[in-house]
């Protein structure tokens, strides 16, 4: 379910597409979708995500994705450091997503490069906090992305396990207007 910012109505998922289909002007609501919706966006879309049992447990202000250990445990009975960093990889790509919906044109996001740091193994439940970019930095993204129809952003995320931070992830991601491809 996506609900409108300011809780003035609720559409559906297929409505919200629709509404995307349109230019929005300044009497149209933003609408963000709830984490329900998202978590199965992933799940359809990028199978990995079900595979690591995927759970997206905040999108504003930040995106948090959190998954259980047991599917994503290594040789050591620890975290996968493949699995922490595809979810700091989704926890960031998710942020751009969610963020570029309500805009009237579709957008390919592809990861550029990434780099993650572990620092501490994982012993439990983890889940990656991409952090917003400043507004400056956001506004220069989408500014760019709607006059070259691409657009490139840098951001990061932090991967906790019980409270304990256990890894960062920072990663360049592309938005190309699927239009003009």
């Amino acid at each position: 379910m996506f609900v409108v910012n300011l809780a003035l109505k609720k559409v559906d998922a297929k409505s919200r597409y629709r509404l995307g289909a349109r230019k929005l002007t300044k009497t149209d609501a933003i609408v963000t979708p709830d984490c329900t919706a998202v978590e199965q966006y992933l799940h359809e879309h990028i199978p990995i995500s079900a595979a690591m049992a995927v759970t997206v447990s905040a999108l504003h202000p930040q995106v948090i994705l959190s998954v259980p250990l047991q599917p994503n445990i290594n040789h050591r009975q620890t975290g996968f450091g493949g699995s922490i960093s595809t979810l700091g990889i989704l926890s960031a790509w998710t942020f751009v997503h969610t963020r570029l919906q309500p805009l009237p044109k579709p957008y390919r996001i592809v990861i550029q490069d990434n780099s993650v740091e572990y620092l501490q193994p994982v012993t439990s439940d983890f889940e990656a906090r991409c952090v917003s970019p400043s507004a400056e930095t956001w506004q220069r993204f989408l500014k760019i992305l709607q006059r070259k129809g691409k657009s490139r952003i840098k951001l990061a995320a932090e991967v906790y396990a019980a409270d304990r931070l256990v890894g960062t992830f920072t990663g360049n991601y592309v938005a190309l207007d699927i239009q003009r491809a």
